[in-house]
């Protein structure tokens, strides 16, 4: 039961994160301000996602729901190590192609977490 307790909370938290903070930080910010705060922001929002991903793939005894919560957790992992510092350089060296492609991949990533996670309270 804890680890369905902590899917939704990672579930309510990227829907929020995508419904309302995303839209807005560009919108509300100046450019600058936006993008140091989204380098301070991703790290965090992906350890801590994928952290609560592992616990609920441990404290769970239902097989579906430890294969979906631990594959969450190694994509966290992934954007966290390997796409977020792929994109900040790609940001950083003002290669506006493999930026897109990069924030594509990691938009993407998200998203598959998010409906797999949903998947969780399906029987």
């Amino acid at each position: 039961m804890l680890s369905l307790y902590l899917i939704a909370g990672i579930v309510g938290v990227m829907l929020f994160f995508s419904v309302a903070v995303a839209p807005a930080i560009f919108k509300v910010l100046p450019q600058d301000w936006a993008s140091v705060y989204v380098r301070s922001f991703f790290p965090k929002y992906y350890l801590v996602l994928g952290i609560s991903s592992l616990l609920a793939g441990i404290f769970s005894n239902e097989i579906k729901i430890q294969i979906i919560a631990l594959t969450s957790a190694g994509l966290f992992a992934i954007s966290l190590w390997v796409l977020t510092p792929k994109v900040n350089a790609a940001k950083d060296e003002n290669n506006t192609k493999r930026f897109n492609i990069l924030h594509g991949v990691s938009v993407a990533t998200n998203m598959i977490i998010l409906i797999i996670l949903i998947y969780c309270f399906w029987d």
